[in-house]
C-alpha cells in the first residue's frame, strides 16, 4: 500500500483510504471500529422517493398512477373496489399529495409528480 509520503505520477501525494487508515493511531482505529455499522449487501434501487415507507395500499395506488398521464379518481376506486374503501383511497391520495408524490389535477384526476 502507498504511504502518505509517496507521490503519484502527477507529483501529488498518493493518498487512498487504506493508506490513511494505516497511518492512524491504534487507539483512534479502535474508537472508529466501535462505531462501524455494517451496510446492507442488498443493492438499493435508485429512486427519488422512499417507497419502502409507504403502506401496502399506498404502494398499490401509487403504482397505478403514471407520471405522464392522469388517472381519474373513479378509475382508481373501481380498480380497488372491494379491497380498499373509497374513503381510504381519498385519504391515501391526500397523504401522497402532502408527501409530494402525487398531484391532483383538474376533474379529480391524479398523476405522479416528477
Amino acid at each position: 500500500m502507498a504511504s502518505l509520503t509517496e507521490l503519484d505520477a502527477a507529483g501529488l501525494p498518493a493518498v487512498s483510504a487504506q493508506s490513511v487508515w494505516e497511518e492512524l493511531p491504534a487507539d483512534l482505529k479502535l474508537q472508529l471500529e466501535a462505531n462501524w455499522r455494517v451496510e446492507s449487501a442488498k443493492p438499493a434501487e435508485a429512486s427519488l422517493f422512499a417507497d419502502s415507507q409507504l403502506s401496502p395500499h399506498e404502494k398499490r395506488i401509487y403504482a397505478l398512477l403514471k407520471p405522464d398521464e392522469s388517472t381519474q379518481l373513479d378509475e382508481i376506486t373501481e380498480k380497488f373496489e372491494g379491497e380498499i374503501s373509497s374513503s381510504e383511497i381519498f385519504s391515501i391520495l391526500f397523504a401522497l399529495e402532502l408527501a409530494g408524490k402525487v398531484k391532483q389535477l383538474r376533474g379529480q384526476n391524479y398523476g405522479k409528480t416528477f
